[in-house]
């Protein structure tokens, strides 16, 4: 007796659903990540048990390091640039070039005194991110009784509320400090903030879990 043959027939899945489930996944992550901004100069961050999150927009971000120097970042690039022509013109210096406005712009903080800052956007963006962990805004007064850090956060705030690209809006002041920067560095800062009636601000620090220890 002749053996019966089965007949074999393909198996064919579809794949549209699966494809259009990593087309969704893949435009969630995008749409909800936060892109971290590179910073020249590294800071740990002391450690504390709260979760108050930082904003991420509308930001003055202060950097100090261990040795006390001080950097600044602002998300908002339109305020940037009215921050420094306002500073600039203030002191009597020269308004920056289009290569130095377009170098300034494009590095991820500031810090450097203003009489150095033509000079040092002239150069490439090697040798800025070599000098600029050296430098640091000056914290010192100068004519007129304010530092050049004050400087910065009053044309800073100044620029935010007189927005022109965008809609008028508060800049929050957020210090990010080392954890081996002295206290009398942060004191410091502290007091020059509240001498310009800047009581509002976030220290940020890193979560630290806390431990339970077992009962036995």
């Amino acid at each position: 007796m002749g053996k019966v043959k089965i007949k074999k027939s393909d198996i064919w899945i579809d794949m549209t659903p699966m494809s259009d489930v990593m087309v969704l996944l893949l435009t969630f992550f995008m749409m909800t990540s936060t892109f971290v901004t590179p910073e020249p100069v590294q800071v740990n961050t002391p450690q504390s048990q709260s979760k108050v999150k930082v904003p991420d927009v509308d930001v003055l971000n202060i950097l100090v390091n261990p040795d006390g120097k001080v950097f600044m970042s602002m998300d908002k690039v339109p305020d940037l640039e009215q921050t420094v022509k306002a500073l600039l013109e203030n002191n009597g210096l020269p308004a920056l070039n289009p290569t130095q406005l377009k170098n300034f712009k494009e590095d991820p903080m500031f810090g450097i005194g203003l009489r150095e800052l033509h000079s040092y956007l002239d150069q490439k963006q090697g040798e800025r991110v070599k000098i600029l962990p050296q430098k640091g805004i000056p914290t010192d007064s100068i004519a007129g009784g304010m530092s050049e850090f004050q400087q910065w956060v009053k044309e800073a705030k100044k620029s935010a509320r007189n927005s022109e690209t965008l809609e008028s809006h508060e800049l929050k002041i957020c210090i990010k400090a080392d954890s081996k920067t002295s206290y009398k560095t942060v004191k410091k800062l502290m007091s020059e903030l509240q001498d310009m009636e800047e009581n509002r601000y976030q220290l940020i620090t890193s979560y630290k879990v806390q431990e339970t220890k077992e009962v036995q």
